[in-house]
C-alpha cells in the first residue's frame, strides 16, 4: 500500500484553513455534477481557492476526498495513478488535482484514470495555455472545461465591501442602466473605488496582502513568461527575453495598432515567430488581441488592435503615467470577453456580439461618432449615472 500520508497532511492543512466566507459566483456556473471537470485560467485568478472551497463545502476532511497539487515534490518519486488508485480503493470518491501542467504525461494518466475508476469524480486546474488537443490522450471528450476569470469590478467591490451586488446582463445594462446606477449608488461610491480596481483589482492574491500586490504580480508574470509558455511552446528559454520586449512595447502603448514589420524591427522577432508569439501570450491571457468581424485569433490577418490582458498589467508593466484611453478600453474589453464576442468596429471602438456598437471614453465624450447608428452606445469613464445612450463604464463591471 502507497504512503500517502504527506498528501493527505498538505491537504488537511489546506482544508483547514481555507476561508468560505465569499465564495465566488464562479462557483455556481459549474456543474459539479460532471465525472471529469477541468478548470483553466491564469495564474493568480484563484482556481486553487476556488476548488478548496467546494471540497469545504460539500465534504468533511476523510477519506473519501483528496486534493493534491502536482508540483508537489512527492511526484519526482511516484505517479498520479498509483496514488489514485490507492485512495480509490481505499473509498475515495472526489479527487481534485492542482497544476496539471507541471506533471509529465498528466493527460494520459488522467484518462486511465477516468477509464479505470468509474465511479470516481475529479477536477483539475491548470494553465490558461493548456489546450486538451494537444494532449497525448484524448480528453476532450471527457473533460467538461471551464475557463476561470480574475475578479470583475463587482467581485472586487464584494471583497473590500464584504457586501453582495447583483450580476446584471448586458441586456439589462443597455435598457436600464440609469436605474442600476442609482440602485448601486445609493450605498456606493463607485469611481473611487474603480480607479483602485483598475490599479490592483483583478486578481485575488490582493486581499492577502495589499502593500506587496505589484510585486507578486511581476513575479507572477515572470513565472508565466519563464516558466508555463515553455512548458507549453516550443520555445527555447532565451527567446523568453523577445516576449518580454514584446510585452513592455505593447505595455507603453496607447491602445496598440500594430504594425508587424515596425514591430518585428523593434523586437527582433520575425514577422512569423510574431504570430505565434502573440498568440502564446494571447493565451497565457497576457495579452488580448482585437480583430475584426469574422476574422479570429487563428486567423493569419494581424489583429486590428493589441491590450493587455486586464488593467492591472497596464499599472505593472507600463511607465508611471499610463495612457487613460488605453485603461478604458482594456477595461471594457476584458469585461465584456468573458461572456460575449468582442470584435473591432469599422465606425467606433468595439462590435459586441456583432450586434452592439460601443464607443469607450471620458465624461466628455459625446455620442456624434455613434449619430445614426443602430444599437449603439458610449460607455463613459468618471460619471456615476449615465443618460439615454451614455452608459457609465464602471457599470460594464457587473456582467459577472
Amino acid at each position: 500500500m502507497i504512503d500517502t500520508g504527506q498528501i493527505e497532511e498538505k491537504f488537511y492543512q489546506k482544508y483547514k484553513f481555507i476561508d468560505t466566507k465569499i465564495v465566488r459566483d464562479f462557483m455556481h456556473s459549474i456543474d459539479w455534477s460532471n465525472r471529469l471537470i477541468g478548470i483553466k485560467g491564469s495564474r493568480g485568478v484563484g482556481k486553487t481557492t476556488l476548488v478548496l472551497q467546494y471540497i469545504k463545502q460539500n465534504f468533511k476532511a476523510n477519506h473519501k476526498v483528496l486534493y493534491v497539487s502536482l508540483d508537489n515534490l512527492y511526484f519526482t518519486q511516484n505517479t498520479l495513478y498509483n496514488l489514485v488508485d490507492s485512495f480509490y480503493k481505499n473509498g475515495g470518491g472526489f479527487l481534485a488535482i492542482d497544476e496539471v501542467h507541471k506533471y509529465p504525461n498528466w493527460a494520459l494518466e488522467i484518462k486511465n484514470i477516468y477509464d479505470d475508476m468509474p465511479d470516481l469524480r475529479m477536477v483539475f486546474t491548470g494553465s490558461s495555455l493548456l489546450h486538451l488537443h494537444q494532449a497525448k490522450a484524448d480528453l476532450s471528450r471527457r473533460a467538461v472545461m471551464y475557463q476561470m476569470p480574475g475578479l470583475s469590478f463587482r467581485e472586487f467591490l464584494i471583497f473590500q465591501k464584504k457586501k453582495s451586488y447583483p450580476i446584471y446582463s448586458l441586456n439589462e445594462i443597455m435598457d436600464n442602466h440609469i436605474e442600476i446606477a442609482m440602485e448601486i449608488t445609493s450605498d456606493l461610491k463607485p469611481l473611487e473605488l474603480f480607479s483602485q480596481y483598475l490599479n490592483h483589482g483583478y486578481y485575488p492574491f490582493y486581499f492577502e496582502n495589499k502593500n506587496s500586490f505589484h510585486q507578486k504580480l511581476s513575479e507572477t508574470i515572470l513565472t508565466i513568461l519563464e516558466v508555463d509558455i515553455t512548458q507549453f511552446a516550443t520555445i527555447q528559454t532565451s527567446h523568453i527575453i523577445y516576449l518580454k520586449k514584446l510585452l513592455a512595447i505593447i505595455s507603453n502603448s496607447v491602445p496598440f495598432k500594430p504594425n508587424m514589420k515596425s514591430l518585428s524591427s523593434r523586437t527582433g522577432i520575425s514577422l512569423n515567430t510574431m504570430k505565434t508569439y502573440l498568440k502564446l501570450l494571447h493565451d497565457a491571457d497576457l495579452l488580448h488581441l482585437l480583430y475584426v468581424s469574422g476574422k479570429g485569433i487563428n486567423s493569419l490577418n494581424k489583429p486590428e488592435k493589441i491590450y493587455l490582458g486586464n488593467t492591472n498589467l497596464i499599472y505593472n508593466q507600463g511607465n508611471s503615467n499610463p495612457n487613460i484611453g488605453n485603461i478604458r478600453e482594456t477595461f471594457f474589453f476584458n469585461q465584456l470577453q468573458v461572456s460575449h464576442s468582442v470584435e473591432a468596429s469599422s465606425q467606433s471602438d468595439f462590435l459586441i456580439n456583432e450586434t452592439f456598437t460601443f464607443e469607450v471614453g471620458g465624461k466628455n465624450k459625446t455620442t456624434k461618432q455613434i449619430k445614426g447608428l443602430e444599437n449603439a452606445y458610449v460607455a463613459k469613464d468618471e460619471i456615476e449615472i449615465g443618460a439615454g445612450k451614455s452608459i457609465p463604464l464602471w457599470l460594464f463591471g457587473f456582467l459577472y
